[in-house]
């Protein structure tokens, strides 16, 4: 079969590599489409991990061979998946932690979703994989599971009715979490982005404000928008550690800061600690999905709750997955969310 295999920064290759074999409780997928998230152009352009792999995680396919134990799928059927799967027994997941069980980060799919072919081990077709409705597009489907996302980091926001939530990083999690906060009740979202292609999708995606830092200061339009009170919730969703002290800045008593991507190296910032006791802030951090987010994403976008739509930018073949992981980083490119599909 074939796959974009990473090698090394600037070295994938299209290549052929064996079909995985089935054990009993697992089925062979046939990739359709698969989103180019954030961490995939990451680990490529850092050299975050080692070659040869398959990176892809985002993955929409049709069922093409099933094990003798598996009856809740067929070949044909088109099914969404994930990639990690948790124990629902240890101390973590007894608690609701899912993600911080030890068993989440090994489970994986094989080889990974930027290939032609890809095994769901028996974990992964029990709690992870979901069919896809009947009318829902192949490209549509490759965002379920970066809406499971957003929706297990805005689970900890507690979002209500009538709160005001600023979302720091317009990209695919910053707008997808910034659609789901308005969903959720919020009545005033605002974005930041130094990007004015991407400011401009989030206002057409229906938001509130959208502002740049760099022609912009940040605080005082949070200020302003806010009448100085602030905001009840702010979600990170760009690795850059200087926004968590404006984050906490424009925070109204009783915020939440949501931090959900992973900072830069540089990570040693100064906040104003008193807060946390003089003004009940909190400051949560979220990774990932659990098993629970899954189909609500999947009615999410079923029902057109969000738009998905727009925010798909650009398609790729897969053999061109080098080309789409440079478009997609240079910040020069009118670029949101890249999908990768067979042929």
């Amino acid at each position: 079969m074939k796959a974009s295999v990473y090698y090394s920064k600037n070295d994938i290759r299209y290549e052929d590599i064996p079909i995985p074999a089935l054990d009993d409780g697992d089925i062979l997928v046939q990739m359709k489409s698969c989103g180019l998230c954030g961490t995939d152009i990451h680990k490529a352009q850092h050299q975050t991990v080692t070659g040869p792999v398959v990176l892809g995680h985002e993955i929409a396919a049709e069922v093409v061979k099933v094990g003798k134990r598996v009856s809740r799928f067929k070949p044909g059927d088109r099914v969404v998946t994930a990639i990690h799967v948790p124990c629902f027994t240890c101390h973590y997941c007894d608690r609701g932690h899912y993600t911080l069980c030890e068993q989440f980060k090994p489970t994986n799919i094989e080889p990974g979703g930027f290939a032609e072919f890809i095994r769901l081990p028996e974990l992964h077709v029990k709690h992870l994989t979901h069919k896809i409705p009947a009318g829902m597009s192949w490209e549509k489907a490759a965002m379920v599971e970066p809406v499971g996302c957003c929706l297990h980091g805005l689970k900890a926001a507690s979002i209500k009715s009538g709160d005001s939530v600023l979302v720091m990083g317009s990209g695919t999690i910053g707008l997808l979490s910034a659609q789901l906060s308005a969903m959720m009740g919020a009545s005033n979202v605002i974005v930041s982005d130094l990007s004015p292609f991407k400011l401009g999708l989030a206002l057409r995606l229906g938001m509130h404000h959208a502002i740049n830092p760099a022609t912009e200061n940040l605080e005082a339009r949070i200020h302003e928008i806010t009448d100085g009170l602030g905001v009840d919730v702010v979600v990170i969703a760009a690795g850059v550690s200087s926004l968590l002290p404006q984050a906490i800045n424009v925070l109204r008593r009783g915020g939440r800061v949501i931090v959900f991507s992973p900072f830069d190296h540089d990570n040693m910032v100064s906040i104003d600690a008193g807060r946390f006791f003089r003004d009940e802030i909190s400051v949560i951090g979220t990774y990932s999905l659990t098993p629970y987010e899954m189909p609500e994403a999947v009615e999410i976008i079923r029902l057109n709750k969000i738009n998905v739509d727009d925010m798909i930018t650009q398609t790729y073949s897969l053999a061109q997955l080098g080309e789409a992981i440079e478009f997609a980083a240079n910040p020069a490119n009118e670029v949101l969310k890249v999908i990768m599909k067979m042929g």
